[in-house]
């Protein structure tokens, strides 16, 4: 871990050593990992990079843990995959989609997890625990499995059944909370006052947050080390929105792509949107809010990072869009009879804005752009029940089936 230097107050700019904490004791900002970059410059190279392994340790010197520790398995290197199709139904010519539903617990937060436990491990932590709408205590549980740790994640109790057993599966210990996300995370933050727990988005937050920088990495590499012109990522803390633009600067910081010019656009479901809400008041003041929505990923009433979310958003001359529940579910559907991508909520989301942001002509059709795919479909299979056709019922004969085609008024290509 050559690279990482401190902690520092992203208010009052405060440093403090490479420990559990997450707050500044000064001011009450939250803290964030500071780098040497000019060692960092005179070490790290394309080349380097290249050689390593396709997986996030890939860029394991841009992050503040030591890879000896790492507790792996395997996240990251996720496909970026030219969407010619959708982009045709939407008018854009040069229309990318990063399908991080490839992860090993399907979702982008084993980024975030991995680099978290690893840091844990460092510690001497025997035990993760996290705050979770569902995909992160998937994650948390995986790594912990990995590592022979203790986990205890904490979720709403009205959480999606597919994201319940994708907890339970690895053995964590899983504690359904009576109330929401903003319920569940006040508990946890009391907890680890209590418990000498890794709470991974708590005390660990600073490290956990690192690892999100790893999609923007992965992204301009897959572009032949170039930073995209417009991108579209799913808000929740807007944790995930601010690091993929910090991962993004540190790429041109460190001249491993030119000067970023990436309009960053942020999307939220309409029944939780406190980030979009704000940007369309033209204030920089987050109003909580409590979560009405499908999305149960993004349903975040008191964003942590709202703020510095719309700071980014102001910085690089990007858009907030928010999508109602039919529209998410329209989103869904869409990306995966366009392009064979089957996404949770917060895809949904991503694509319903995309298309409005197209329609609206805030993205230019030539504009080389990607949109974030942040989890997989399976787990959240309730939000699109009633919105599939049903399957046909044949008896075991062609004279069945196709008179069921018929009353279907579907066609029958090819010949016999």
């Amino acid at each position: 871990m050559p690279f990482a230097k401190a902690l520092r107050c992203r208010e009052c700019g405060r440093e403090y050593p490479l420990e559990p904490l997450h707050v500044c004791e000064f001011c009450f900002g939250p803290l964030e990992v500071s780098y040497d970059y000019e060692t960092m410059h005179r070490n790290i190279t394309r080349e380097t990079i290249e050689r390593g392994p396709n997986s996030v340790w890939r860029y394991a010197d841009f992050l503040p843990c030591d890879p000896e520790y790492a507790v792996d398995i395997n996240a990251g290197f996720t496909p970026l995959i030219r969407a010619k199709n959708l982009g045709e139904h939407l008018g854009l010519k040069h229309l990318y989609v990063k399908n991080d539903c490839a992860n090993p617990t399907w979702s982008f937060k084993d980024r975030v997890v991995t680099v978290a436990a690893t840091r844990a491990r460092q510690f001497g932590f025997q035990t993760l625990a996290c705050a979770s709408t569902g995909n992160l205590a998937n994650s948390v549980s995986a790594h912990a499995a990995r590592a022979g740790l203790d986990a205890y994640v904490f979720i709403p109790s009205d959480l999606e059944r597919g994201k319940i057993v994708g907890s339970s599966i690895y053995g964590a210990t899983l504690v359904a909370v009576d109330g929401n996300y903003d319920d569940v995370n006040r508990l946890c933050s009391e907890l680890a006052d209590t418990y000498p727990w890794a709470f991974v988005n708590i005390n660990m937050r600073p490290y956990y947050a690192e690892g999100s920088k790893t999609l923007a990495y992965e992204v301009a590499e897959q572009l032949g080390w170039r930073a995209p012109e417009h991108v579209v990522v799913p808000m929740a803390s807007g944790s995930l929105y601010v690091k993929i633009w910090k991962g993004l600067q540190e790429m041109a910081r460190l001249w491993l792509i030119d000067s970023v010019q990436t309009k960053m656009s942020g999307a939220q479901a309409r029944g939780c949107s406190p980030i979009v809400t704000a940007a369309e008041a033209g204030t920089m003041n987050i109003r909580p809010v409590r979560p009405n929505t499908i999305a149960k990923s993004l349903a975040i009433g008191n964003p942590a990072d709202g703020y510095y979310a719309l700071q980014v958003m102001q910085e690089s001359g990007g858009h907030a869009v928010a999508s109602e529940d039919g529209e998410i579910v329209a989103g869904i559907t869409l990306l995966a009879e366009s392009e064979g991508i089957f996404a949770e909520t917060a895809g949904g989301v991503v694509i319903a804005g995309l298309t409005k942001l197209a329609r609206e002509g805030k993205i230019a059709p030539d504009e080389l752009t990607v949109a974030y795919i942040t989890g997989g479909g399976l787990k959240t299979q309730e939000a699109i029940e009633g919105a599939l056709a049903e399957p046909l019922h044949v008896e075991p004969t062609i004279a069945s089936f196709e008179a069921s085609v018929q009353r279907q008024g579907l066609a029958l290509s090819g010949n016999r």
